[in-house]
């Protein structure tokens, strides 16, 4: 049974996140919708992140199992008809061998965070960025997000109802850059680990967004982290600043 190995781009905005659900629209679901229209039968793809509702993928990645042999030309092209109108791409499409598996041949995810500084309301990004009406204090958050590298128990920055079998992950990257546009100042978070805990990312964003307004000092992520108490993290940011990126395997499926 031949497998291939999909990246995936969607907006998340329509989507109840990336899994599947009864009743509700996911990105999981309409897949599998398209890839029905091409063989008959039930399909299960298995993906390497599961955004939640509002969370966005640029780099999303994917494995479906075929009945026949397809190029990846004609199956890519055949979902993007079929998945039509949802706001899903197939942007690669390559064959991998049956022992890759999108979720577990994983070695890394990165995912960017895009704040929007301005006070006017945002129009043409409204619904892609987390928008904010003061400046923040990008060197502050840097400080800040020092303490959150290397690995650590994370339990501040962990939802409540993450089934990850432990707290304990390695923080590979948090850089923050500032990014000067003409219709305003973003602030860039860029986020890399093997895995990570359900909401941790938006959790690290709420709680450095405050140390970027003054609210909280840089050392106070430490006294967060150091607690282990959901408590003492900052509000979690809202979903819709947040892409899946990139995910990275030892051997890449798309060249």
């Amino acid at each position: 049974m031949p497998r291939y190995a999909l990246k995936v781009e969607y907006d998340g905005a329509p989507f109840f996140g990336w899994q599947r659900q009864t009743d509700l629209p996911s990105v999981q679901g309409a897949i599998e919708a398209a890839l029905a229209k091409l063989e008959p039968g039930p399909h299960t793809i298995a993906a390497a992140g599961r955004t939640d509702k509002g969370v966005h993928g640029l780099g999303q990645v994917a494995h479906c199992d075929m009945s026949r042999d397809w190029t990846p030309f004609r199956l890519s092209e055949a979902l993007n008809y079929h998945v039509k109108p949802a706001p899903i791409a197939i942007v690669d499409c390559a064959p991998v061998p049956d022992t890759f598996h999108a979720r577990f041949s994983a070695t890394h995810r990165r995912y960017l965070f895009r704040i929007l500084c301005r006070r006017a309301p945002a129009t043409h990004s409204r619904g892609y960025v987390w928008q904010v009406k003061q400046p923040l204090d990008v060197d502050a958050m840097r400080a800040g997000a020092a303490h959150l590298l290397g690995k650590h128990d994370f339990t501040t920055f962990r939802s409540t109802i993450c089934q990850s079998m432990t707290p304990v992950k390695t923080l590979d990257r948090l850089d923050i850059a500032q990014v000067e546009t003409d219709y305003g100042t973003e602030v860039h978070f860029d986020v890399r680990a093997q895995s990570f805990l359900h909401n941790q990312v938006r959790s690290f964003i709420g709680t450095l967004e405050r140390v970027g307004t003054g609210s909280l000092a840089p050392d106070d992520v430490k006294t967060a982290l150091d607690a282990r108490d959901r408590a003492a993290c900052g509000p979690v940011s809202p979903p819709h600043g947040l892409y899946l990126a990139q995910v990275g395997y030892d051997t890449p499926p798309f060249g």
